[in-house]
């Protein structure tokens, strides 16, 4: 029995308007991803992987074609629907964190959750926050945190809705070895836990090859 799917993008397309006339910077992006698979976006700067990874998760519109995420069309939705789809199904982790400096590390992870409404999911995030190492930092604030760690605190907020599918974009790039080398293992380690499907943009390819499919773009269109 096959996987549903969780992801379906059929011929994304995305052009900017500039001063000098259209640029594209998608051209016509199809694929599909399971529950529980894992793809990693790759190619070189300027790509379009990051603006792929922003269609997928509908944080933005496309110029031409359709995603799918969960079997929810996105296209047809206003921005408030695109953000409970997002609230409801997905998990992100940005390269440079996105925590809000004046909540503490337990306040940032339970944000997913106050904005659904819910109360009471402390024990689950300080769970997660203990599953990243972070068991006894609840209560700091980002300022008071390691790039790392920052990180880490994203990542436990990321899984807090359990997510059907978790977007990251260039998860490692703000890290030294050894610390990108330990979220890489949190990250698939949740991923496998969960079952969450997994959707990453690396420049790093040894981290790619840890994804079950690699995507590569140039000049936002697919080369394999």
């Amino acid at each position: 029995m096959s996987e549903p799917t969780i992801l379906k993008v059929e011929n994304l397309t995305q052009v900017y308007p500039t001063a000098t006339g259209p640029i594209t910077v998608l051209q016509a992006v199809s694929f599909a991803l399971g529950a529980g698979e894992s793809l990693a976006i790759v190619g070189p700067s300027g790509s379009g992987k990051t603006t792929l990874l922003g269609l997928c998760a509908g944080l933005d519109r496309p110029s031409a074609g359709e995603v799918i995420l969960a079997g929810v069309p996105l296209g047809g939705l206003d921005e408030d629907a695109r953000a409970r789809v997002r609230n409801q199904q997905v998990g992100f982790v940005f390269q440079n964190f996105q925590l809000i400096p004046t909540l503490t590390a337990l306040e940032n992870v339970l944000v997913p959750l106050e904005l659904r409404g819910e109360n009471g999911g402390e024990a689950a995030a300080r769970a997660l926050l203990a599953r990243v190492g972070l068991g006894a930092r609840t209560g700091h604030y980002p300022i008071q945190l390691s790039g790392g760690e920052q990180q880490r605190v994203a990542l436990a907020r990321a899984f807090i809705n359990t997510p059907r599918i978790l977007f990251c974009d260039e998860p490692t790039g703000n890290l030294d070895g050894a610390t990108a080398q330990a979220m890489v293992e949190l990250i698939f380690g949740l991923n496998h836990e969960q079952g969450t499907t997994l959707v990453l943009v690396t420049h790093d390819l040894d981290l790619a090859k840890r994804c079950g499919r690699v995507l590569r773009l140039r000049d936002g269109r697919v080369v394999e």
